[in-house]
């Protein structure tokens, strides 16, 4: 008897094309996700249930062209496909799973961001739509605005901090320097509001502390020497 399997006459994202062939408009499009991607590498480096996708077309019909946000987190899905990784995001090989994050940077060139987006983020099923406008305010928007999706439309969540408990974490903003620049920047956050720490921070601590332990391994040595002994006999 013959089966017939529908996902098999589907095209896979080697053969769907990798990008919209639209640059970027600022670096910031890439730099402020590249962050969040490196922190959630940091927190969550024991994992293997979540991509995170910058500038990646995102695959949910076959008659529909892909959606490329600026960003967007997946969980339940596989950390790492083959040696070169995903070309694109193609539900119907990631069992039908959407990201439950999407983030898009609003440049001067503005691309519907408000209107037409959250209308296609809704019929994907993304839960969190989180939009950053970070080098001008349009009028009666909020720099930050994070949305969930409730009941087939988004709302738009309140407070400076915005805690998602489906992700296990939380977006904000606040004043740092990633990559020598100084600026405003998106980051996570825990349940308690307590912001999680770049690696850049990370290794800066740790550079610190191996000073410390040398500062206070010579301190040591100059009193033995002072008081006659010698470190090498000990």
């Amino acid at each position: 008897m013959f089966y017939y399997n529908p996902l098999a006459c589907l095209p896979s994202s080697a053969e769907l094309p990798d990008s919209d062939d639209t640059p970027v408009d600022n670096e910031l499009q890439i730099l402020i996700p590249s962050l969040l991607l490196s922190i959630l590498t940091s927190i969550w480096h024991s994992r293997e249930d979540w991509f995170f996708g910058i500038n990646m077309g995102i695959y949910y019909g076959v008659s529909k062209p892909a959606i490329v946000p600026d960003g967007f987190l997946s969980l339940g899905v596989e950390r790492f496909i083959g040696e070169n990784g995903r070309f694109s995001y193609v539900m119907w090989e990631e069992d039908g799973i959407p990201p439950i994050f999407t983030l898009e940077i609003v440049s001067q060139a503005y691309n519907y961001e408000y209107e037409q987006k959250k209308l296609d983020y809704a019929q994907l099923g993304v839960l969190y739509y989180v939009i950053y406008a970070p080098t001008r305010l349009r009028r009666k928007r909020q720099r930050l605005e994070v949305y969930r999706l409730v009941d087939g439309e988004y709302i738009l969540q309140s407070g400076d901090k915005i805690w998602m408990p489906e992700v296990n974490l939380g977006i904000g903003r606040e004043r740092g320097s990633y990559q020598g620049m100084t600026r405003e920047w998106l980051y996570w956050y825990d349940e308690n509001g307590r912001r999680y720490p770049t690696p850049e921070e990370l290794a800066n601590v740790r550079q610190q502390q191996l000073e410390e332990t040398q500062n206070q391994l010579q301190e040591l040595l100059a009193k033995l020497q002072q008081k006659g002994i010698d470190p090498n006999n000990l």
